[in-house]
Formats: structure tokens, sequence, C-alpha cells
């Protein structure tokens, strides 16, 4: 049977990840008025927060009484009402200079349907040989790609072609709307590695099955909500 597992930007870093029973899995919840955009319109099963700020923390918006909230945790577990949802919390940094700056923050590698997701939350760095082997196999990657507070478009293509994901999707970059001082997407686009397609969609959510995953590597690019 081919599972289809949704994902779905709510702009910044929050990413929702809906499995094929329908289980919400929403990442780094904004505020929405905080950064200029508008709030995450969801309400989720389980929240994974990467690093304890302002733009990445508003779990309260994205939770009604059941939700299962995580904050920063490193290692690996089993969540969800079933216990269904395999993570693995990786530690990273929030700058070049191991957290001195900005402090630390959980990269998270879940296992959705057989789909192996990775949601890079603001890592600043490029990635150690022990993180890249922590990651392991990986079929989707959600990497920051704006700069100034986390890695740059460089850098960003640097960590792809190391850790080699089939589905590469943008985030933390600059859309109308929001203050923060950062890179647009064209300037991740225009960098592309070669052997890579991008693909604009015109919504905000792809969905994605491990059967029908690219033969080559692909990014897509979608659209800000």
């Amino acid at each position: 049977m081919i599972i289809l597992v949704r994902i779905r930007w709510h702009g910044h870093a929050c990413f929702e990840i809906v499995s094929g029973d329908g289980l919400s899995i929403v990442i780094d919840p904004h505020d929405g008025s905080s950064i200029g955009i508008k709030p995450p319109e969801v309400k989720a099963d389980i929240v994974l927060i990467s690093h304890n700020h302002f733009d990445h923390n508003a779990y309260r918006v994205v939770s009604k009484p059941s939700t299962q909230v995580v904050m920063a945790k490193k290692g690996e577990f089993q969540i969800g009402p079933h216990n269904e949802i395999k993570v693995r919390g990786i530690m990273a940094y929030h700058d070049k200079y191991r957290g001195r700056r900005r402090g630390s923050v959980i990269m998270y590698k879940l296992t959705v349907d057989n789909l192996d997701i990775l949601h890079m939350g603001d890592v600043g760095h490029i990635l150690t040989a022990e993180q890249v082997s922590e990651v392991g196999s990986l079929d989707i990657a959600l990497i920051p790609v704006g700069g100034t507070f986390t890695i740059g478009p460089e850098e960003a293509w640097r960590i792809l072609e190391v850790l080699k994901p089939r589905i590469a999707i943008p985030m933390h970059y600059w859309i109308p709307g929001i203050n923060l001082p950062l890179h647009s997407v064209d300037d991740f686009i225009n960098r592309a590695s070669e052997g890579w397609k991008v693909v604009r969609v015109d919504s905000n959510e792809v969905s994605v099955t491990k059967e029908a995953l690219p033969p080559s590597p692909l990014v897509y690019v979608l659209k800000p909500p």
C-alpha cells in the first residue's frame, strides 16, 4: 500500500508533517506577529522545538490539550499516541563558534511512514563527520538557507552534497513581510549544485511517498503560506 506523507510549510522554520494516518507533527512553530508573517494555522498532535528562541518555540499557537511537546531533546526516542514516530535528536550549534554566540540547537531526524526526514533547525555551521554519521541515510532535508542566524546559501549546498537527501526543501529565508535580515531563496537556488533539479511549487504543501522518491535529487521551493 502506498502511503502519502504531507509536508506543509507554515513560513520561516515551521513545518507540519502529516503521516498517512493523519498524525500532525509540527516543528519549530513561530507566533507570526513577532516576525511579521501569518501564524501557523494548525493544531498539532506533536510539537518538536529545536531550541528555545522566540521565532521557533511558540508551541502554544499550535497546541491543543492533548498535544505532546518536546523541547530540544537529544538522543533517540519514540513519540505519538502509540509511539509510532521514531525521532533522533542530534545536537548542533546556532553559530560557527560552537554555540558561544547563540547557543545550541537540536536537529530532528524523524521516521514517518518509512520516510527519513531531517529538520535542521537553526544550524549555523557545516556539519562535522560525527553529525553526518548520526544523521545517516536520508530521504528529505528541511534546511535553512537564509544566513545571518543560520547557514547561508553556499553552506547549505555543501551540507546537501554530503547528506545526499533525495529531496531538499529550503526554509528560514526572507519572504514578504518578514522582518529579519535574511537572504532570499533565489540566492540559494542560483547556486544549485550540478545534478539537482529545482521545482517551484504553487502551494505551501507537497505530498511524498517512499515508493515515489525522485531518482535524481530534487529541491522543492514551497510557496509562502
